[in-house]
């Protein structure tokens, strides 16, 4: 079956903030995209790592001026190996556990956490 997510953009109000907590608390490294846009007088850019066949979701970490990033949008989950490995470096990296591990019986197991920026985002793992 077809994966019906095929992007994600999380909002920023402090974009270096934001790329940090996301880089400190994943071990990601975001690659900063040059955006030009007529419609955005300020825009930073910045997509998290992503299977280059277009295979899955990819995303990126966004600030523009006309987005206020918070709780109450859309909940995007994290793929982890071990939740509380991530959920270990949360608050170091600046951001608060919401819901700490949780066993969602077939499904795996989740947590919910909130970024520097207010986003609430979660985590899901199948062990």
């Amino acid at each position: 079956m077809k994966n019906v997510i095929s992007w994600f953009e999380i909002y920023a109000s402090d974009f270096n903030r934001a790329k940090k907590f996301y880089t400190d608390v994943f071990k990601y490294k975001l690659t900063d995209l040059p955006v030009s846009s007529e419609r955005h007088s300020h825009m930073d850019y910045a997509a998290f790592p992503g299977d280059e066949k277009g295979n899955g979701p990819g995303g990126a970490l966004v600030k523009i001026d006309q987005v206020t990033p918070g709780k109450g949008g859309i909940l995007v989950y994290f793929a982890s190996e071990e939740i509380n490995t991530e959920l270990g470096r949360v608050e170091a990296a600046g951001g608060k556990i919401i819901q700490p591990k949780l066993n969602i019986g077939d499904f795996g197991f989740i947590a919910l956490i909130e970024d520097t920026e207010g986003n609430m985002i979660g985590l899901r793992s199948l062990k």
